[in-house]
């Protein structure tokens, strides 16, 4: 028995015997669980024999909480899916608070899900965005690829202040309430990680000019995330 995806179970058309691992997006009527791995946007439908389950394990099939599944993938009796799973076994690897597990099956306000960022890219809405920012950059990438162009990468972390705001993102060990001073009364970089004061690049040109003298065509990347 081979684990496979929830991506791939749901291309497959030869039933078999299955064993997958993910978490619960739903489950309902004590029945049918909604599983996700991350590997579709779509869940596969898993249906649990409750009358021969331990009710414990029931108990502890909630929303968030991974599960290790192993069954037989079957033509699916119902709408929405050519294909489901009849468990032959679940397992519970994590369990979820239903109390406290913050991504519950309904709608949430992005101010919401902004406060659960550990969790957001759980809904469906932030597992879009995700998947698309991911063909788009490939896209990118691949076209420039192509094209003679040579991905680069520039320096993240500089001395140099570049456009003026580099102060924004200093990059420091020292204590920020009580750093070590020099004998000027002002605070001596030389006992910092770099030795020197430094931050996060504003400009990632200068760097890139740099580069223009040696790869005719180069191209790099601001990423935000």
């Amino acid at each position: 028995m081979t684990t496979k995806t929830v991506a791939q179970l749901l291309k497959e058309t030869k039933l078999q015997e299955v064993d997958i691992k993910g978490w619960v997006r739903t489950f309902r009527a004590n029945r049918f669980v909604a599983l996700n791995d991350g590997s579709s946007i779509n869940n596969i439908q898993c249906v649990v024999d409750f009358e021969n389950t331990d009710e414990s394990t029931l108990k502890r099939i909630t929303t968030g909480a991974a599960v290790h599944i192993k069954g037989e993938l079957i033509e699916s009796q119902g709408k929405g899916q050519n294909v489901e799973i009849a468990v032959a076994s679940i397992e519970i690897l994590g369990d979820s608070d239903p109390e406290t597990y913050p991504i519950q099956p309904k709608k949430h306000s992005f101010e919401f899900l902004r406060e659960n960022a550990h969790l957001r890219t759980r809904t469906s809405t932030f597992s879009a965005v995700m998947r698309l920012r991911s063909s788009l950059s490939f896209a990118i990438h691949k076209y420039f690829n192509e094209n003679g162009f040579y991905y680069m990468h520039t320096p993240i972390i500089t001395g140099s202040d570049a456009e003026g705001a580099g102060e924004m993102f200093r990059l420091t060990n020292l204590d920020a309430k009580n750093p070590p001073l020099n004998e000027n009364g002002e605070v001596n970089y030389k006992e910092d990680f770099f030795g020197k004061e430094t931050n996060l690049t504003v400009s990632r040109t200068i760097g890139s000019r740099n580069l223009c003298h040696v790869f005719r065509e180069s191209l790099y990347f601001w990423t935000y995330v």
